[in-house]
């Protein structure tokens, strides 16, 4: 076990030094992210359906915490962010960047390298890969002076390629104008009204797009399910998503039934608030049945979940 995990390790540093501020291959892509069984991306990035991501908006952190825990996922949630639009929630697939402190040598054999490519300002190059149903994941390692690549221009490229908007740990500017573009919910770490590379000063450098990347305590990997709500974010990796949401779907109309059934008078809350007797299970069978087409779980899942029960 000690040596694959040594095995593990020099492979993930030498992706690193491999493709340093250039995207990961497919490849090795593919292979980090080997638990993911459906289907992906033309570059190999895991593509969860977008039905799971649309019932991914009803689920509570907690709930996904809790199934992600018991599959021995314990640190997948970043806390305390300042919010744009915080009433809403954010959820898509994750395009991750990593940026780093800038280091002139670094900055300039990764910028030749992107120039000869035709390539023009680091801060955009994740952008460029951006699709429908995305979220942009960047590590900006929390640089606030001198440190923001995100304003309201590369703000409103984003959105216009993804429908989405960000989680980004570092400073934003143009923080007014980001917040008049309708529908870029977004978690950010703190704001200031400096650009990231004004003249002469390389104060950033991108190492890395759609790699292994950390946000807070978190390892983010492109493809992973990003929530955000409750100035909360948790990444989903993909291969637990629909584990996640249909998890989800049944505690809710467990806890429509049970509240229901309390204010009826039928269950007292120590009988409902513990492990159901079989009694119990069985009124919640036919409950589900008898409210199908008035539950705000479709049809659809509710016949697959009592297709999955025994009685």
């Amino acid at each position: 076990m000690l040596r694959k995990r040594y095995i593990l390790f020099l492979v993930l540093i030498g992706l690193t030094t491999q493709v340093m501020g250039q995207q990961i291959s497919k490849e090795e892509l593919i292979f980090l992210t080997q638990e993911w069984k459906g289907e992906r991306f033309d570059d190999g990035r895991p593509k969860v359906s977008d039905d799971i991501l649309k019932r991914m908006k009803s689920v509570s952190v907690e709930e996904a915490w809790a199934v992600m825990k018991n599959d021995g996922y314990r640190y997948q949630i970043a806390e305390d962010w300042k919010l744009i639009n915080p009433d809403s929630v954010l959820v898509g697939r994750a395009v991750t960047a990593t940026f780093m402190p800038g280091r002139p040598d670094v900055w300039k054999a990764i910028d030749d390298r992107g120039k000869a490519q035709g390539k023009r300002g680091q801060n955009t190059w994740p952008v460029d890969i951006l699709q429908k149903g995305d979220v942009y994941v960047a590590d900006q390692f929390g640089a606030d002076k001198d440190g923001p690549t995100i304003g309201d221009n590369v703000g409103n490229a984003i959105f216009t390629k993804t429908g989405n908007g960000i989680v980004y740990d570092g400073a934003l500017r143009d923080v007014e104008g980001l917040m008049e573009i309708g529908g870029f919910t977004s978690f950010y770490t703190s704001y200031d009204a400096s650009h990231h590379n004004p003249p002469g000063d390389l104060n950033t450098m991108l190492v890395g797009i759609n790699q292994p990347t950390r946000i807070r305590t978190v390892t983010v990997m492109p493809g992973d399910v990003v929530l955000g709500k409750m100035g909360v974010v948790t990444f989903i990796p993909p291969h637990l998503a629909e584990k996640v949401v249909t998890t989800s779907e049944v505690v809710r109309l467990r806890d429509m039934f049970g509240h229901e059934r309390i204010r009826q008078g039928t269950y007292t809350a120590g009988q409902i608030d513990t492990r159901w007797a079989d009694a119990i299970e069985k009124d919640f069978s036919k409950w589900l049945n008898e409210h199908i087409d008035e539950l705000p779980v479709s049809k659809e899942q509710i016949q697959e979940i009592l297709k999955k029960r025994t009685w």
